[in-house]
């Protein structure tokens, strides 16, 4: 039976006041004549290997679809912060997976399930306010994990993101959470995925719209939004920017006037919203691309690195198709 949390977050303070902290299982002895490594350095957090994880705490759909991907759903006891629905191949066994919190969980939250193991989308899931300090909840046997996609700090944010990178992450998550096998037929699969993507040839320009109506936030040069776009075919009307997103401002956008404009669907700011305001503001409605009704939708976990990222470039593809001339 779980402890309360009264009693979970009691001993969290103890932990905390006298220094203890609980040494991680160690690693399987590799065999003779080859060499593993004991951990990763994630973001700057060494992230010990060894035991699988058990009983898996997800933040953001990025870190919950990579886990249903890998076959690991049986071991994600809570997820957080859902962006939107589950593909259809994983909504059933994600049905089953409770959500915890619409956006990033409490720490009572999180300790409340008696996780071994906390794998949030952002960095800043963790934190006093949110999930719980890295190091605090590693003082409590419990190791945590940010998609490396998310890093921030210099040395470990990619620069630029690229599938090959993204693949290699997806290879180290199979590393970390013990399905070595299954994340390596996972990026034989999507590399096979992203060779049979077409780019569209017409040369077309494009915004990532992912929020904001005075000053809209979009899909920068070096992150998963670029990536996708330049598989897709498309030119980036922001890819000179580099950072993964960036503020962009309305007079930017008509002045680039571009030609598709790809908007970003998230429950909480739906691609619909976006549309109804761009054809409300006089300033975006002058755009041939809202005067054309020429929007691509991309759910917004398709657009931070993950599982989702080839799948996204491959509809882009088919919405251009469809687009009016």
């Amino acid at each position: 039976m779980p402890r309360p949390v009264s009693a979970v977050l009691a001993a969290a303070s103890l932990l905390l006041l006298t220094g203890c902290s609980t040494v991680a299982a160690p690693a399987e002895p590799a065999a003779e004549g080859t060499a593993a490594a004991a951990s990763v350095d994630n973001c700057g957090t060494e992230v010990p290997l060894g035991t699988a994880p058990e009983r898996i705490v997800t933040i953001k759909s990025t870190s919950t679809e990579l886990l249903l991907a890998l076959g690991l759903g049986d071991r994600v006891v809570g997820r957080a912060f859902p962006d939107g629905p589950v593909p259809e191949e994983w909504a059933d066994e994600a049905e089953s997976i409770p959500v915890i919190s619409d956006f990033v969980p409490s720490q009572e939250a999180v300790l409340e399930l008696e996780p071994d193991f906390v794998f949030g989308g952002w960095e800043s899931n963790f934190s006093a306010d949110g999930a719980g300090e890295r190091d605090e909840l590693a003082a409590l046997g419990i190791r945590t994990y940010v998609s490396p996609a998310a890093c921030q700090e210099e040395g470990y944010q990619p620069d630029p993101l690229t599938f090959d990178v993204l693949f290699d992450e997806l290879l180290e998550a199979g590393r970390v959470f013990g399905a070595e096998d299954a994340a390596e037929r996972l990026v034989d699969e999507q590399r096979a995925e992203l060779e049979a993507i077409e780019p569209d040839d017409r040369g077309l320009t494009a915004v990532w719209w992912s929020s904001g109506e005075d000053t809209p936030y979009v899909g920068a040069g070096i992150g998963a939004p670029q990536m996708i776009l330049d598989a897709a075919g498309l030119t980036n009307i922001a890819e000179d920017i580099p950072e993964t997103w960036s503020s962009l401002s309305l007079e930017a956008i008509v002045e680039a006037d571009p030609d598709v404009l790809v908007l970003v669907d998230a429950e909480w700011n739906t691609a619909e919203s976006k549309i109804a305001a761009l054809q409300a503001d006089p300033a975006t409605a002058a755009l041939q691309a809202v005067q054309q009704r020429r929007y691509v939708i991309v759910p917004f976990a398709a657009g931070e690195g993950g599982v989702r990222n080839v799948e996204a470039a491959a509809s882009i593809v088919e919405q251009l198709e469809a687009l009016p001339e």
